[in-house]
């Protein structure tokens, strides 16, 4: 099972990873219809007549693009009418999946294994600090292998 899980998160990476080029794409401050839209030299009208909209109605999606209240749809809809291809997916935080499942694993063994070295402190049990650290590495990799519910607790 753990080597499907694995696949599973390589063919996630592989996924995102042409998103993580384009995630650094700073936004237009008027969003992206408007200044395509402006660089084309197009108008309102014009737009609008592609959607068969009004130039005001053109207005308000532009202003709801750049509010962020736009719809999927609707910006499928303009990348069309703007003889372009809407393009949407996700981008870790992190380097790649694997990076942020790692570090969430750790969290996660780093915390139980602490909660148990306490009470084993408490009945004069304690392990050493290399202990405790060989722990943590097993417990997460032991996680991460697993790929327990636990770790988006």
């Amino acid at each position: 099972m753990r080597n499907k899980k694995k696949l599973i998160l390589n063919q996630l990476n592989r996924k995102l990873e042409p998103f993580n080029k384009i995630s650094k794409t700073i936004i237009p401050e008027k969003g992206w219809i408007f200044t395509i839209r402006k660089s084309l030299n197009m108008t309102l009208e014009q737009l609008g007549k592609r959607i068969k909209m009004t130039r005001q109605g053109v207005k308000k999606i532009e202003e709801r693009e750049a509010s962020g209240s736009i719809t999927l749809n609707t910006l499928r809809e303009i990348a069309e009418a703007l003889d372009m291809k809407l393009i949407y997916g996700f981008s870790s935080k992190y380097d790649s999946i694997d990076q942020m499942v790692d570090l969430k694993a750790n969290k996660l063994a780093t915390k139980i294994v602490l909660r148990t070295h306490q009470n084993m402190q408490l009945e004069n049990q304690a392990n050493s600090n290399e202990q405790i650290t060989k722990a943590i590495q097993d417990l997460a990799q032991e996680i991460k292998g697993e790929m327990r519910k636990s770790l988006w607790d």
